[in-house]
C-alpha cells in the first residue's frame, strides 16, 4: 500500500535547485576543511595564494547552505499549507 496521497503538491524546479545547492556548498566546506587539516599535518605555514578563498568558504559555507536549507523548508511549508487550503 503507497501511502502518498494523490492530491500531494509536486515537488517544483526551484527545490531541487536549493537542496543541490545547499548540499553542494556543504561538501565544498568540508572539503576545504578537510584542505587545511591537511596542510596543517604536512607542515604548511604560509597560507597564501588561494589559502584565504579556501578559509573563506570552510568558516561561511555552513552557514550559507543552512540558510539554503532553512528557505526550503519554509518554501515546502508554504507551498503544503497553500495545498491544503484547496
Amino acid at each position: 500500500m503507497s501511502s502518498k496521497s494523490d492530491d500531494a503538491p509536486a515537488v517544483r524546479r526551484i527545490d531541487k535547485i536549493l537542496a543541490a545547492m545547499s548540499l553542494g556548498i556543504l561538501v565544498l566546506s568540508i572539503g576545504c576543511f578537510a584542505a587545511v587539516i591537511i596542510a596543517g599535518v604536512n607542515g604548511v605555514e604560509e597560507y597564501d595564494g588561494v589559502w584565504p578563498a579556501v578559509f573563506l568558504v570552510q568558516t561561511i559555507g555552513p552557514i550559507i547552505s543552512f540558510l539554503l536549507l532553512l528557505a526550503l523548508l519554509i518554501m515546502s511549508f508554504v507551498r503544503r499549507s497553500r495545498a491544503n487550503r484547496q
